[in-house]
């Protein structure tokens, strides 16, 4: 029975239940799993390292340069690792003449016809002006006809550099002397054989001598 006095109860709502989720498991590693992956791969290229610096020579230090050494006769004498050879401005000023200063040590070329060596033909080596490592031999010199002295290969390919030059809105490629990176001139390959090269050098970047 229902009480007069009572007023009538709310109808009943029925609860809806919403399915719990359920968190997937996370799928990448926590911290302190990243830090335990980071020190094993550590550990694991130190020992690797070490297994491989075993196998290797020991670097040499960037201021060393192997050079091949010729005797006064032109006959190859040993070569050797040197410290390279590293002047101030101001000594190589002292040491050279204006125009050998300005070809070597500021990368200038010598007006053609004008070098002491351009139509040399004596029998004998040429050596770097600025430290006299031997560049070439007389025997590999030919006439190119561009007025300046031009060889088909060095005595040494140990004892020059050659370098990408974009100088002047050109690219050459350019060759300086490994001991003392003093610059000598370019190479083209529009030479003799058997190299097909012709290595286009300034007299003033270097000192002739007559074979002993």
């Amino acid at each position: 029975m229902i009480s007069p006095n009572r007023p009538p109860a709310a109808p009943r709502m029925e609860r809806k239940t919403v399915p719990e989720t359920i968190a997937e498991p996370e799928t990448r590693p926590g911290r302190r799993a990243l830090l335990q992956y980071g020190i094993a791969f550590a550990l694991a290229n130190t020992v690797l390292g070490r297994a491989v610096a075993a196998t290797l020579p020991a670097p040499a230090t960037p201021t060393d340069v192997t050079i091949e050494y010729i005797t006064a006769a032109g006959k190859s004498e040993k070569t050797a690792r040197v410290p390279k050879l590293v002047k101030t401005d101001a000594q190589w000023r002292k040491q050279l003449s204006e125009e050998s200063y300005q070809v070597t040590r500021r990368a200038g070329t010598e007006a053609p016809f004008t070098g002491k060596t351009w139509n040399n033909h004596v029998d004998g080596l040429y050596r770097c002006i600025c430290c006299d490592t031997a560049l070439y031999d007389s025997t590999t010199k030919f006439e190119s006809g561009t007025g300046w002295p031009s060889f088909w290969q060095p005595i040494s390919a140990l004892n020059i550099v050659k370098a990408v030059d974009k100088s002047f809105g050109m690219e050459r490629d350019a060759i300086s002397c490994r001991l003392c990176d003093a610059h000598l001139g370019h190479v083209f390959d529009d030479g003799p054989k058997p190299t097909g090269l012709r290595y286009c050098m300034n007299s003033a970047a270097m000192r002739f001598v007559p074979r002993a």
